[in-house]
C-alpha cells in the first residue's frame, strides 16, 4: 500500500506522520506531535504499518478553560512545517524584524536569486542573508550552501547559522580542512560535495588549484560576506584580484544563487562597483554612473530587483513597530605630552626625517627606510610599550628586494587595511631596524650608529613612566567616569604592547571589583570569544583590545562604550570599532564614543585633520559613513611625506600640532581629498535614496507578516506559553526587577518527565534545576534566550501535547492541557462550539525541472452557533479569536459537560465534518495563491505548484460556550 505524505499511519503501538523523504518501500516517519529529532524509518517488508484515523477527544477528560489555550499554542510551537507563504519561520530561532523580509521578499522574486545586500552597519545583513538561505533550503529549492567570508569572520558566522537559522555548517579553514577531508566516505570526493553547509575562508579557497575546485563542486546558493573586498580592483595585485576572479566564476553559471553581503558596496571606485553589480547581471557593468532623474527610471527599476541600501532611519519605524537603535555621545578628548616624551618625539621625528631624506643606497633601500621610519612614528604615537617594542626590532620591511614588495609589506604592517590578505597579525609591532648586517659591502660603522641611536631612544622610552605618560593618565580618567557612569568601555588600541601595556595600567589604577581584560591577535579566534564571554560575567568590566575584535564579534550585549586610545589610519576602521556597539540589540539607549589624541602630537594631528573630523562631519549630515574614495594609505603616505620632508622640521619644537608652512601642503592634499570625498557623499545620498526599497510595498510585507504570526506565534506568545505551562507543572517563577527581560525558574517541585522532555540537565548542568531565562534579549550573561525554536520550548510544547493526547491518565505525567470543555461566559448570547483543527497539506513544486514534495501544517479555529445539525458557522477570523480568548465566569456540573461534549462529538460525521473538509480545501487554495503572489515570476514554473488538502483535518479539540445563566 502506498502511504501519501503527510497521511496518518500506525506502528509501534503510537501514530505518526508520513515526511515527503519516504519511498515505496521505506517509511520516513515523525510521531505526531513529535519533534524532528524523533523523525525514523521504516522499511515496509519488515514491519507492519496500517492506516491510522486521528480519534476525537474523549468527552470524559475535559478541562478548564486555561488548560484549553494552552494546547492550541502546544500545536503551534511543535510546528516544524508551517504552510506559508514563509516557510522558514518554523525554524527560526528569533522573531525577524518587519524590515528584515524586504531582502527575502526581493529573493523569492527572482531565479536564480542575485541579490546585493548594502544595509547600513548594525541593521543586521548577516540576518538578511540568513533568511534567504533558511527559506531556500525549506522550500527545497537548494540543497547546500557555502558561506565565503574572511578568516576571522568564519566562526562568527558559524554561530549566526547555527543558533539563529538551526544550520550547523563545517568550517573550511587552512587550519581544519585536513580534518574534514579525512572524514570523507571516498577518496576522491570533493569535501563540497559531501558537507552540504560549509563556511570557506575567502583568503584560503581565492588560490588556484582551490578555486577550481571550489567552482567545480559549489552548492547551489553561495552568501559573499564583506563583498566589496571581491571587487575588480583595476590591477591584477594577487590577493584581491584573485578574490575576484573566484567570485566572477562563481557569477558566470547562470543557475547559481548569490547572495553578496557588503556595508560599503561603493569604496569610492567607480570600476570596482561596477564589478560588484556585474556579479549580479553582466549588463549591470553598463549602466549610466548617474541613476537618477527620469530618463533613468528603467535602469533603477532593473537594478532595484537586484539591490538594497538602506539607513538606520530608512528602517527605525517600520511597518509601526519601532527598531530602536542607540543614540550615539560622540566627542573628543585631547592631552598634552609630558616633557620627556615630547623630547622623544622630537628625536624620533628628527631621526625619520634625516632618514628619509637619505638618498643613498637605491632605490629599494629607501623604500625600506621610509617604511621603517613610519612605522616609528606609527608607534611613538601609541605607547612607550609600543615604541620601545618597534625600537628595538628589526623592520618587517626591511628584507624586501623590491620596491613593490617593500611598499606591500610596509602598507601592511604600518596601515589599517581592510582588506589585507593577512587578516591575522596586523596589532604586532612593525618593527624600525632596518639594516642587513650581512649585507656585502655594507658600511659597518653606519648600521651600528643606526642601532645605538634606535637602542637609546627605545632605553628613553622604556624610562618614561606611566605617570609622565599623559595620555595613559588621560585614558584612565575618561575610562574611570564611564564606568561610575554605568558604562561598559571597549578600549581599543593599534599594537600588541599597548593594549597589554594599557590593560595592566588599568588594573592597578581602577578599584578592584572592576574587571579588566587584554585580547590582542596573539589568540586564536575561538579564545577571543571565550576571553570575552568570560568577561561579561563581571557586572562592572573594561575590555582592552587591539583590531582583532573590530570586526567578527558582536559585542553589543555586554559593552556600550568605546574609547579610541589609538586613531586608526583608516576612517571605516573607526566605524567598525564603533559598531561592535552601536548596533540593533544594544540595550543601553546611549553608546559612548570618545576619541583620544594629542593637542602637540603631530602624527595624531595629521590622522584627525585630514581623515578623522570629515569622516565625522560627513557621518552626521548623512546619517551613514561614506568610505574614503581615494586609497587611504595614498593620501596619509604624502602628507606624512611632505611632513619628513619639511624644511622647518629639523630642530622644530615638537609643541606644536603642525608646523608653521606644512599648513600648506596640508591644505592641498586635503582639497584634493575632499573634493572627491564630498562627490562620494553625494552618490552615495542618491544611491541610498534610489535603492532604499520604497518599490517593495509597506502592504506587502505586513500582509504576508500577519499570515505568518498567525500561523506559528509571536515571541510575546513564546513568554506566555512557556510561562503558564512551568507554572501550571508547580514550577517557581520571577521576574527580575533589576532586569525586568530575565526570569528566574526553579524547577525543582515539577514533574520528572517534564525536566526530562526539556533535558534540564543540559541548561541547568547535572545537579542544578534553576535557569536564567529570557524571551526578549540574546546573549545575556548566564541567561538561556528562549525562542519558538528552543530545544527547551520544543521539548515543552511536545510535552503537553502528548500527554493531552494520551488516552490514558498518568498521574506520574499528568496533563495541563486539555481536549475539550464547556463554560459559561458572558460573551456569546447562544451556544457557541469552537473547534481547534490542525490541517494538513501536501505541497508540490517543480523547480528547475524537478518535482518537490513538501509537507505544511497549521493550526486553525472554526466556530459555530446552535446545535450541530443546524451549525450557523462563524466566518469573523477576529469574532473567532475572541471567543478562544473569552474567560469562563460559570462552571458545569460534570454530567452537563459530558452530555453537551457528547452531542457534538456524535453529530461530527455527519454534520460538522463536511464543512471543515471544505475549509480545508479553501485554504490550500489561498495557500497556493499566497504562494503565487510572493514568488510573481513566471519563470519559477508556479503554474506547477499543487497544495492539496490531506483529509480528513484533525480535530484537535472541542470547546463549548455557553451564555451565562439569567440570575
Amino acid at each position: 500500500m502506498n502511504y501519501a505524505v503527510g497521511s496518518l499511519v500506525k506502528v509501534r503501538g503510537r501514530e505518526w506522520v508520513v515526511l515527503p523523504e519516504s519511498s515505496a518501500d521505506l517509511l520516513v516517519l515523525r510521531p505526531l506531535g513529535g519533534t524532528d529529532e524523533e523523525v525514523t524509518g521504516v522499511y515496509l517488508p519488515l514491519e507492519p504499518v496500517e492506516p491510522a484515523q486521528f480519534a476525537l477527544p474523549d468527552p470524559r477528560q475535559w478541562g478548564n478553560h486555561p488548560s484549553c489555550a494552552l494546547l492550541r499554542d502546544a500545536v503551534r510551537f511543535g510546528f516544524r512545517a508551517s504552510t506559508g507563504p514563509f516557510r522558514s519561520f518554523a525554524h527560526l530561532a528569533f522573531e525577524p524584524r518587519p524590515y528584515q523580509l524586504v531582502p527575502l521578499l526581493m529573493a523569492l522574486r527572482l531565479d536564480p536569486v542575485r541579490l546585493l545586500i548594502a544595509d547600513d552597519v548594525g541593521i543586521g545583513k548577516t540576518i538578511e542573508a540568513g533568511l534567504i538561505a533558511r527559506e531556500l533550503l525549506d522550500r527545497r529549492e537548494v540543497r547546500r550552501l557555502a558561506v565565503l567570508c574572511p578568516p576571522h569572520l568564519a566562526e562568527q558566522w558559524q554561530a549566526e547559522l547555527r543558533e539563529k537559522f538551526h544550520i550547523e555548517a563545517e568550517l573550511v579553514l587552512s587550519s581544519t580542512v585536513a580534518q574534514l577531508e579525512r572524514r570523507l566516505p571516498e577518496r576522491d570526493l570533493s569535501l563540497f560535495e559531501y558537507y552540504p553547509f560549509v563556511i570557506v575562508s575567502l583568503d584560503f579557497i581565492k588560490a588556484d588549484r582551490r578555486r577550481d575546485e571550489f567552482l567545480r563542486t559549489c552548492p547551489e546558493l553561495v552568501i559573499v560576506d564583506e563583498a566589496h573586498t571581491c571587487a575588480f580592483p583595476g590591477h591584477e595585485r594577487s590577493g584581491r584580484h584573485q578574490r575576484y576572479q573566484l567570485v566572477a566564476g562563481l557569477a558566470a553559471d547562470p543557475r547559481r544563487h548569490l547572495i553578496l553581503v557588503t556595508a560599503t558596496p561603493h569604496s569610492g571606485k567607480e570600476e570596482a562597483f561596477r564589478s560588484l553589480l556585474g556579479f549580479l547581471k553582466e549588463e549591470f557593468k553598463e549602466l549610466p554612473q548617474d541613476l537618477s532623474g527620469r530618463e533613468n527610471e528603467r535602469h533603477r527599476i532593473r537594478l532595484a530587483a537586484h539591490f538594497v541600501q538602506r539607513r538606520r532611519a530608512d528602517i527605525r519605524s517600520y511597518l509601526e513597530r519601532e527598531t530602536p537603535f542607540p543614540e550615539r555621545d560622540d566627542r573628543l578628548e585631547s592631552y598634552k605630552l609630558s616633557d620627556s616624551y615630547r623630547r622623544l618625539m622630537q628625536k624620533a621625528l628628527s631621526y625619520a626625517s634625516e632618514v628619509v631624506r637619505d638618498p643613498t643606497g637605491g632605490q629599494t633601500r629607501r623604500r625600506v627606510r621610509w617604511w621603517s621610519a613610519l612605522a616609528l612614528l606609527r608607534s611613538l604615537a601609541s605607547s612607550p610599550a609600543a615604541a620601545a617594542a618597534t625600537l628595538r626590532s628589526r623592520a618587517q620591511v626591511a628584507g624586501a628586494e623590491s620596491v613593490e614588495e617593500a611598499d606591500q609589506i610596509g602598507r601592511q604592517t604600518v596601515f589599517d587595511l581592510l582588506d589585507s590578505d593577512a587578516t591575522e597579525g596586523l596589532d604586532l609591532v612593525p618593527g624600525s631596524d632596518f639594516e642587513e648586517g650581512d649585507e656585502e659591502g655594507a658600511d659597518i660603522s653606519e648600521e651600528q650608529r643606526v642601532r645605538r641611536r634606535l637602542l637609546a631612544m627605545a632605553r628613553e622610552a622604556e624610562a618614561i613612566t606611566s605617570e609622565q605618560d599623559m595620555k595613559l593618565q588621560k585614558a584612565i580618567e575618561l575610562i574611570k567616569g564611564l564606568v561610575q557612569g554605568g558604562y561598559q568601555p571597549i578600549v581599543f588600541c593599534r599594537f600588541i604592547p599597548t593594549a597589554e601595556y594599557v590593560a595592566k595600567a588599568l588594573r592597578k589604577r581602577l578599584p578592584e571589583e572592576i574587571e579588566v581584560s587584554a585580547i590582542t591577535g596573539l589568540l586564536p579566534p575561538a579564545e577571543r570569544e571565550n576571553r570575552v564571554l568570560q568577561l561579561a560575567q563581571h557586572e562592572r568590566r573594561v575590555l582592552v583590545c587591539t583590531d582583532c575584535l573590530s570586526e567578527g564579534i558582536n559585542l553589543q550585549e555586554y559593552f556600550n562604550a568605546v574609547l579610541h586610545y589609538d586613531l586608526s589610519w583608516n576612517p571605516t576602521r573607526h566605524e567598525q570599532r564603533e559598531g561592535r556597539v552601536d548596533r540593533f540589540g544594544q540595550a543601553s539607549p546611549l553608546v559612548k564614543v570618545i576619541t583620544l589624541f594629542g593637542e602637540d602630537n603631530q602624527i595624531d594631528g595629521v590622522v584627525l585633520r585630514v581623515l578623522l573630523e570629515k569622516h565625522r562631519e560627513i557621518r552626521s549630515k548623512l546619517g551613514i559613513s561614506v568610505p574614503v574614495p581615494l586609497d587611504t594609505e595614498q593620501v596619509i603616505e604624502a602628507i606624512f611625506e611632505g611632513l619628513l620632508l619639511h624644511e622647518s622640521l629639523i630642530g622644530a619644537h615638537a609643541g606644536q600640532l603642525l608646523l608653521p608652512g606644512f599648513e600648506d601642503l596640508l591644505k592641498g592634499e586635503q582639497r584634493n581629498l575632499y573634493r572627491e570625498w564630498e562627490a562620494a557623499s553625494d552618490r552615495e545620498r542618491r544611491s541610498r535614496t534610489l535603492f532604499a526599497q520604497h518599490s517593495i510595498k509597506v502592504e506587502e510585507v505586513a500582509q504576508e507578516l500577519r499570515e505568518v504570526q498567525a500561523a506559528i506565534g509571536s515571541s510575546e506568545d513564546v513568554e506566555r506559553f512557556t510561562t503558564e505551562v512551568l507554572q501550571a507543572y508547580k514550577a517557581s517563577l520571577k521576574q527580575l526587577r533589576s532586569e525586568p527581560d530575565v526570569w528566574e525558574v526553579d524547577l525543582r517541585e515539577t514533574p520528572a518527565p517534564l525536566r526530562d522532555a526539556v533535558n534540564l540537565p543540559r541548561y541547568a548542568g547535572p545537579n542544578g534545576q534553576h535557569l536564567r531565562v529570557s524571551f526578549r534579549r540574546l546573549g545575556l550573561p548566564r541567561t538561556l534566550y528562549l525562542s519558538r525554536t528552543h530545544p527547551f520550548v520544543e521539548g515543552l510544547a511536545t510535552y503537553v501535547l502528548d500527554t493531552a493526547l494520551d488516552p490514558v491518565d498518568d498521574v506520574n505525567n499528568p496533563r495541563v492541557a486539555r481536549r475539550c470543555g464547556v463554560f459559561r461566559t458572558s460573551h456569546v448570547e447562544k451556544r457557541t462550539t469552537l473547534l481547534l483543527v490542525r490541517l494538513r497539506f501536501h505541497l508540490r513544486t517543480a523547480t528547475r525541472g524537478e518535482e518537490e514534495a513538501l509537507l505544511a501544517e497549521e493550526c486553525q479555529l472554526y466556530a459555530f452557533r446552535g446545535a450541530p445539525a443546524q451549525a450557523d458557522w462563524l466566518e469573523d477570523a477576529e469574532e473567532i479569536e475572541a471567543l478562544a480568548q473569552a474567560p469562563a465566569e460559570a462552571n458545569l456540573a460534570p454530567e452537563q459537560i459530558t452530555d453537551f461534549l457528547q452531542r457534538v462529538i456524535d453529530g461530527y460525521p455527519q454534520h460538522l465534518l463536511p464543512y471543515l473538509e471544505e475549509q480545508a480545501r479553501r485554504r490550500a487554495e489561498a495557500l497556493r495563491e499566497s504562494h503565487r503572489r510572493v514568488r510573481q515570476v513566471a519563470s519559477l514554473s508556479l503554474r506547477q505548484l499543487a497544495v492539496e488538502p490531506l483529509l480528513p483535518p484533525d480535530v484537535l479539540g472541542i470547546y463549548v460556550y455557553l451564555p451565562l445563566l439569567a440570575r
